[in-house]
This record gives C-alpha cells, structure tokens and sequence, in this order.
C-alpha cells in the first residue's frame, strides 16, 4: 500500500553536510510514532532521477528534503511547482524538474509538494557532517514532528 505522504531526502553521506537528506529521513523515520506507519513512507537517495518520479504516484503529499549551502539557518520551507529546466535532460534533476517529470508522464499536476532545505556549510569528500549541520538537522526534525502530529499525518495546512 502506498502512503498518502512521502517523505524524500538525498545526498551523499560520505560529504560532510551534504548528508542531511539521507540523515533527517532515518532520524524521522526513527522518532514517529508507530500510529504513523501507514501515512508516511521514506525514501533516501543519493540524487534526484527521472525515475523518482514514479515514486511519487498515488501520494497526497511530498516532503523533499536536501542540504544547502543558500539555505537560511537552521532551515528553510517553501512549496515547489513543477517547471521545466535545464536539469530536466540531465542525470541529475532538480525538485521542480522532477514534479514536471511526473506531471509529464502522468498526465496530471503533481501532487502538493514542499522543499525542507537544511542549511550545511561543509561539505568536503570523507568528512562528516559539521556540528552546524547536526543542530540544523534538530531543529527540521522538530519542525517535520510537530508539522505531522498537528497535521494528523500531513504537513501542509488543511
């Protein structure tokens, strides 16, 4: 069974900061409660595919979560748009190439999606995350907890 809500986050866990996708998804996936286990799915990656797209078919939501040099600390939330860019024939997409991806392929708009970028500074191959990164990564998750339990399970306002 597919989830109403996936939450989406990537990056590479052997470049310091670049990290917190993959490491805000296995800490909130951790923390929620178990009632929660049929409204929320996880997925981690490494970047944003093509492929992905399919990932988000039959959900009611999406959390995408990243790091970002450009982010204000400790984070920052904003709803995305699907939009065609120069990503789009690329291996690498970004968010909105990714939604007009999916709205491509399915022949509808994607469904509501908000982008979670998680400030990080350093960035360096083999390193591990800085501490900025680590209190970053606390404050989202405590945001994505309270967004969820007063949202019963979604994280955009009703």
């Amino acid at each position: 069974m597919t989830a109403p809500l996936l939450v989406f986050g990537w990056g590479n866990l052997s470049r310091g900061d670049d990290a917190l996708g993959p490491l805000f998804v296995n800490a909130l996936r951790e923390q929620l409660p178990p009632d929660f286990a049929n409204l929320v799915d996880f997925l981690d990656d490494y970047q944003l595919q093509v492929e992905h797209a399919l990932d988000l078919v039959g959900r009611s939501q999406v959390l995408l979560v990243d790091a970002s040099l450009s982010a204000v600390a400790p984070f920052a939330v904003h709803a995305l748009q699907a939009a065609n860019d120069e990503s789009i024939s690329t291996h690498r997409l970004s968010p909105q190439a990714l939604l007009q991806v999916y709205q491509n392929l399915q022949g509808q708009p994607p469904p509501p999606c908000l982008m979670l970028t998680i400030r990080g500074d350093s960035f360096e191959l083999g390193e591990p995350p800085s501490a900025n990164a680590w209190q970053h990564l606390a404050a989202a998750l405590s945001w994505a907890q309270q967004a969820l339990q007063t949202g019963g399970g979604t994280v955009f306002a009703q």
